[in-house]
């Protein structure tokens, strides 16, 4: 688990630890994916053949054009549409992410995908039609394709040459929960510090989770309570948070900001407004 432990820094400067993505989860993810794509296609080449909409010599046209045309739009757009994940990541628990820490863009879904034909379908579909050509033309095709296909095992990250041509990465993403023993009042002479919704509503579940776990210990060394104080800098400035703040009121600004917005968040739950994390679209929901 250490081995495939990182740390990416946002741009709010705050460290996030995250699980690289196992090689047998990706590769679950895309044969769950392949079994949505080409069961999408047998069933379209299924109906062509009992309206008898084409001839059997076209068939074999509309399967190839199928297999570019529906592939292709179902990677990019589901990736676009739930954040980095198809239904296959979406089972396993994993998700594509920036590598710098910021948001997904579009362009690095679309590069990385495309990527994916040249890197997983053209090899995989030439090793097994088996059409390598002849003599060391045929060996070289062999190496080249084999080096493509294990790239992924070669490097601490599990990067594609479409991760690293389009700046992502794929991490777990397990199932998200709050525990609830940080949401209880513990100390009775609280500083009571007060957040409104303008200050709840800039971050999600996940900026939650990563400040749960700081808050899972108290810091005990130099280095800790610094950690605690740049963190407390950071997010008084996302949510332009203005009032004055001594240092050794910190610990209780993060702990009071844990609570309400934990409970923010849990409320518009119930109204069906799940809120993912700071970058969450309400429009693509």
């Amino acid at each position: 688990m250490k081995d495939r432990r990182i740390e990416i820094v946002p741009p709010e400067g705050v460290p996030v630890s995250l699980n690289v993505a196992t090689a047998g989860a990706r590769f679950g993810a895309q044969t769950l994916d392949i079994l949505i794509t080409f069961g999408g296609m047998f069933l379209i080449l299924l109906f062509v053949i009992f309206t008898n909409f084409l001839d059997e010599g076209l068939l074999v046209s509309l399967f190839f054009l199928l297999t570019f045309f529906l592939r292709v739009p179902y990677y990019i757009f589901s990736e676009l549409v739930w954040n980095g994940r198809t239904l296959g990541k979406r089972i396993v628990k994993i998700r594509v992410i920036s590598a710098d820490g910021g948001r997904l863009t579009p362009h690095q879904i679309v590069a990385r995908n495309l990527m994916k034909e040249v890197e997983v379908f053209l090899p995989a579909t030439t090793l097994l039609t088996g059409n390598f050509g002849n003599g060391w033309t045929g060996f070289a095709i062999i190496v080249w394709m084999c080096a493509i296909l294990l790239f992924p095992l070669l490097n601490k990250r599990r990067l594609r040459l479409g991760d690293m041509i389009a700046g992502t990465l794929v991490v777990e993403q397990p199932k998200a929960f709050l525990m609830p023993d940080l949401a209880a009042p513990k100390v009775k002479n609280a500083s009571g510090f007060v957040f409104d919704v303008s200050h709840l509503n800039i971050y999600g579940r996940f900026e939650l989770q990563a400040l749960e776990g700081i808050l899972r210990e108290r810091p005990k060394t130099p280095d800790a309570r610094q950690r605690v104080s740049d963190v407390v800098r950071t997010i008084r400035r996302k949510i332009n948070y203005v009032e004055p703040l001594l240092p050794n009121d910190h610990w209780a600004f993060l702990t009071d900001f844990y609570r309400q917005q934990r409970a923010y968040l849990e409320s518009r739950q119930l109204f069906g407004d799940a809120r993912e994390n700071k970058f969450h679209d309400k429009s693509k929901d």
